[in-house]
């Protein structure tokens, strides 16, 4: 307490440096949607030069060089210059996109939108932009557009790495997981390397195969050769070591991640939850806080809420959740399917009833483990627990290992009655992966322990 004041002015003075804070968050958000905006719009067509394939200066490899920012700049001077170049314009989207997915920036998609089309005004139907526009609309959640693109880009060319990549996506994401894993199989016939290899992985993951998919992951880190490509590997195995309570081995590599690309969020995002998951809650914290000031997407900003409100910072983890609501109403207004992100964050820290709405029409979109999930557990916040069963068992029967659908399921089975099951649930779910929310896993042992009492 300052000198001199007394609760009722403190209490004032708190609630007013919190406003500004969340509001500096906004302006954050504000920014990254004007400022990508300039970049497209700053290289005009002068009409003068003719259409030109692409140049090696722009070649889409470049994005994968680790200084994307430094790309971008080089391919943006080369198109002031030759401004019919179809390609360079292609590769101008395609980095775009990937800035957008690196850097949680979802300004940046209206921005790969305007420089797609240019390159397909210049012309029509080329491979370079179709494999561009499949990879946009998977980042955009509209994974049916996805995969009509990667299928008109895979007529041309059969063996463009990137629409079969898309094509895998967005069969996975709309929950067509025998289809997906055909494609990973034809994908890595065709065009074997680390985009292949990680969908493969994950395609395996989601079915339970976790050896797979982590032989896999270590053999494409193995052949990683650009920053861009080891700090993308690493991630996705700290990933896949979290999700099965590996924490040591997490930690290790987001470790190597962050030796490629310090700034690379993913890693740095992934280290925080393992540090968080470890004991290591004030690390967690310190990392996350990094993370949202620059990037507030909805996955740490409720991590970070949820180890304040731990902690007892109710007011801070407030100002998290409700920039949830912020990013959601920037992603939409930039072409993003938000309904996920809303149902997962709503259903434990917002407006249940919209939670709900989302995560049902997320459903009626496509039929995945993720979105089962979600509706699931919206409709158990808002009492609706028989429906809820029947998605909870949904998003469980593939055999992916995933700690927070256990623990949704059981708390499902109890609230239904069926407390053996929900024992069995609650107690795989901590078995896996015991720090898997900061709130929710003390939630799993609390019912779980009620459980044991009442037998």
């Amino acid at each position: 307490m300052v000198p001199g004041t007394n609760d009722d002015e403190t209490a004032a003075t708190g609630r007013r440096l919190r406003a500004v804070q969340l509001g500096g968050s906004a302006v954050l958000l504000a920014i990254a949607l004007t400022t990508g905006s300039l970049a497209v719009g700053a290289l005009r067509d002068d009409g003068g030069s003719t259409v030109a394939a692409a140049q090696s200066a722009v070649s889409p490899a470049m994005i994968s060089s680790g200084d994307l920012d430094g790309t971008i700049a080089s391919i943006q001077a080369h198109l002031r210059s030759q401004p019919k170049d179809f390609g360079g314009w292609a590769t101008l989207g395609l980095a775009y996109v990937e800035q957008a997915r690196t850097k949680g920036d979802p300004s940046r998609y209206p921005q790969a939108e305007k420089a797609l089309n240019r390159s397909l005004e210049l012309k029509g139907d080329n491979e370079q932009a179709l494999a561009g526009r499949a990879a946009l609309a998977a980042a955009r959640h509209d994974f049916d557009d996805a995969l009509k693109y990667a299928d008109r880009t895979l007529k041309q060319n059969p063996y463009n790495e990137r629409a079969l990549s898309s094509r895998i996506d967005a069969l996975v994401e709309l929950g067509r997981y025998p289809q997906a894993a055909k494609a990973a199989d034809t994908a890595d016939s065709r065009r074997p390397g680390i985009p292949v290899f990680t969908r493969y992985a994950y395609v395996h993951e989601l079915r339970g195969d976790v050896t797979t998919a982590k032989r896999v992951l270590k053999q494409a880190l193995g052949s990683a050769s650009t920053p861009g490509d080891k700090a993308y590997v690493a991630t996705q195995l700290g990933q896949l070591a979290w999700n099965q309570g590996e924490y040591k081995d997490a930690l290790t590599y987001y470790a190597r991640a962050l030796a490629a690309d310090d700034e690379y969020l993913p890693a740095l995002e992934g280290r925080a939850r393992a540090q968080a998951a470890s004991g290591d809650e004030k690390e967690a914290v310190r990392g996350l806080e990094n993370v949202v000031a620059r990037f507030p997407l909805p996955g740490p900003l409720v991590e970070l809420g949820e180890l304040y409100e731990k902690r007892g910072d109710r007011a801070e983890a407030d100002d998290q959740y409700a920039l949830v609501d912020a990013w959601t109403a920037l992603a939409r207004a930039n072409g993003v399917n938000a309904d996920l992100d809303t149902a997962l964050a709503a259903a434990d820290h917002g407006d249940k009833k919209a939670a709900l709405r989302a995560a049902r029409a997320e459903w009626d979109r496509r039929h995945t483990v993720h979105t089962a999930d979600a509706l699931a557990w919206a409709l158990h916040v808002n009492g609706k627990d028989e429906e809820a069963l029947l998605y909870a068992r949904r998003a469980t029967a593939t055999g992916y290992r995933n700690a927070a659908f256990l623990y949704h399921r059981g708390v499902i089975e109890r609230a239904t009655g069926h407390d053996k099951d929900a024992r069995t649930h609650l107690t795989a779910a901590l078995k896996l992966n015991p720090g898997f929310s900061p709130l929710g896993a003390d939630k799993a042992r609390a019912a779980l322990k009620q459980l044991e009492a009442a037998k």
